[in-house]
């Protein structure tokens, strides 16, 4: 190792498996930034479950041994590579991908996938944004492609992208409805945007969601446990409804001709398959009051 490089503490990780294989290091090299490259010192650093799959690696994309987890990170500017005009040291920022690692002192991150932290948001909420917010944007605007007086369903709304996806739909003029499963998730539900809110551990909350929606259905349905819901997800939809696919542990059994009277779509959303334009676009409106 070079003399005078300056090293950080950092989360490595040199093998898949549990928890237990995260290992913290304090002797990594700070990263430099390369061209369209910029170093953000880590204020806070979200933690996603996705994360957690790829670290068991159980997950369909495997990063190379050893790397440092994280995608989700806020703090502040410290260097800047080549050709970045957008950012300068010192800036509050937040980040939707890293390159290096988020789990460290510092990070590296390509200058498209950084965004400026408003000044009314702290680093906490800063390093929550990346994967939730842009995950429900993209469900609900780029998918589903909703309307103003559209109803949604956020099967599974207590979470992360759950939350954001019952902001955001209310929002833009949406009916919205989401589902929790204890009373204090229920509560953040309404608290977040949720216009009704249903336990879905009760055997009968399929039914209750049919008889505050009525005849007409649900326009489209935000699933986080694909595996578990997508069958009733068919049942309660529009003509024309959409399930938008976010999230899925195992395979399921559905019958297609419940896509085919109402001619119903069931889409996949993987924040990953996004394009620069996507993140270039990103919602100022996520950054506004709840309407």
């Amino acid at each position: 190792m070079a003399t005078g490089q300056k090293l950080m503490r950092a989360i490595r990780v040199f093998e898949f498996g549990g928890p237990e294989v995260l290992k913290l290091q304090s002797d990594i090299a700070v990263p430099i930034p390369k061209d369209h490259q910029v170093l953000i010192k880590v204020h806070a650093c979200g933690v996603n479950p996705v994360e957690t799959y790829i670290r068991s690696g159980t997950y369909s994309r495997k990063p190379l041994l050893p790397y440092t987890p994280g995608s989700d990170v806020a703090g502040v500017i410290e260097a800047v590579g080549d050709n970045v005009s957008t950012f300068k040291k010192g800036d509050r920022v937040f980040t939707t991908s890293t390159i290096s690692g988020g789990y460290a002192e510092y990070a590296l991150a390509a200058d498209h996938s950084v965004y400026t932290l408003p000044e009314k948001l702290d680093f906490q909420q800063g390093a929550a944004i990346g994967i939730p917010y842009f995950t429900a944007y993209r469900a609900l605007l780029h998918s589903a492609r909703v309307k103003a007086g559209e109803s949604v369903l956020v099967h599974g709304a207590s979470g992360g992208v759950g939350l954001a996806a019952c902001q955001i739909a209310r929002a833009y003029g949406l009916k919205v409805l989401g589902t929790a499963g204890t009373e204090e998730g229920q509560n953040i539900v309404l608290q977040n945007g949720a216009h009704e809110v249903f336990n879905h551990r009760e055997l009968n909350y399929i039914d209750k969601i049919k008889k505050s929606v009525g005849e007409k259905g649900i326009d489209v349905i935000i699933e986080m446990l694909a595996n578990v819901n997508l069958s009733n997800d068919l049942n309660l939809l529009s003509y024309g409804g959409r399930v938008i696919v976010v999230g899925s542990r195992g395979p399921i059994e559905i019958n297609p001709r419940d896509t085919m009277a109402k001619e119903s779509s069931i889409i996949g959303v993987a924040l990953y398959s996004s394009t620069k334009s996507f993140g270039s676009s990103h919602p100022s409106l996520l950054f506004s009051p709840l309407a």
